[in-house]
């Protein structure tokens, strides 16, 4: 306030000094060639000094209302760019439960032929061990014809092959 009480003791402020100042800070020669913003108007009637601080208030308020909008504008901007990424992220996680699941999947089926393959070992022993037996049987015994017992029988796949070419 001490600054605006000091104003009212100047006497003699030089209008004429003051508009000059003002015109020759910005373009344009008087106080007419100031566009106003389309919400205010100079009411009738007020003076020169009056109409100028209004005008130089005005102006700060737009000012800082275009500065809030531009903000604005980019705070728009930065999430219309989130909005992207989060679409990008989204598509990652997909690709990536997609590829978890293929490995998966994948290791499902390594884990079957392994266990497919044991067993097949598994039956291909028992066959030589009982191919051997048979052999060891078949020197050591009569050579006459063999008739196949209920076991030799029941054996299928190579075991049936083998004991079938031996005898």
């Amino acid at each position: 306030m001490a600054g605006v009480e000091q104003l009212r003791r100047r006497e003699g402020v030089n209008l004429v000094q003051l508009e000059a100042d003002i015109s020759s800070v910005r373009p344009g020669s008087s106080i007419a060639s100031i566009a106003l913003p389309d919400y205010v108007e100079h009411t009738e009637g007020v003076t020169r000094v009056g109409a100028l601080s209004a005008e130089a208030v005005i102006r700060d308020y737009e000012s800082a209302a275009k500065e809030i909008e531009a903000m604005g504008r980019e705070l728009i901007d930065a999430a219309r760019k989130c909005e992207e990424l989060t679409a990008q992220v989204h598509d990652a996680i997909a690709f990536m439960r997609e590829t978890a699941a293929g490995y998966r999947e994948e290791g499902r089926k390594i884990f079957k032929r392994i266990e497919e393959c044991a067993l097949f070992t598994e039956d291909v022993r028992k066959t030589c061990e009982e191919v051997k037996r048979r052999m060891k049987d078949v020197s050591v015994g009569d050579s006459s014809e063999h008739e196949p017992t209920a076991q030799e029988r029941e054996l299928n796949g190579i075991a049936a092959v083998s004991v079938q070419e031996i005898s």
